[in-house]
């Protein structure tokens, strides 16, 4: 039991490596050499992690191309959106919805400024 421990905490950081190199040739060299392409016998989980990683590689290795670059903020925002509607259930009034998105998704309101009552300086402050 221990060294399947042992065999999974050594892939985690196989991976961690992975996405800490700064190119897309670093990565493929790791993952050729390192334990997370070749398990050892006994550890499924790895066999399975193994598979998963070969059948969606240049998939992972497209993160280096594109700067780094996730979707998970914009994943996160859509969880919230989704969170809010069933909070809401199920809400009659479109702008009510709308004004509840805006205010718990952190958008900074856009309030327009007052239109001012003097065209002019007082006569006294000139």
């Amino acid at each position: 039991m221990n060294q399947q421990i042992g065999m999974s905490w050594i892939a985690a950081q196989d991976l961690r490596l992975i996405l800490g190199c700064p190119s897309r040739d670093a990565p493929r060299t790791i993952s050729t050499t390192g334990s997370s392409t070749a398990p050892t016998p006994g550890v499924p989980e790895l066999h399975r992690l193994a598979r998963t990683i070969d059948s969606w590689r240049e998939e992972l290795l497209a993160y280096f191309d594109t700067g780094g670059v996730s979707n998970g903020p914009a994943e996160a925002m859509n969880a919230l959106i989704k969170k809010i509607k069933r909070v809401g259930h199920g809400y009659r009034n479109l702008d009510n919805y709308r004004l509840r998105l805006l205010l718990h998704c952190g958008v900074t309101w856009h309030t327009p400024q007052p239109a001012r009552i003097r065209g002019r300086l007082p006569r006294l402050a000139a």
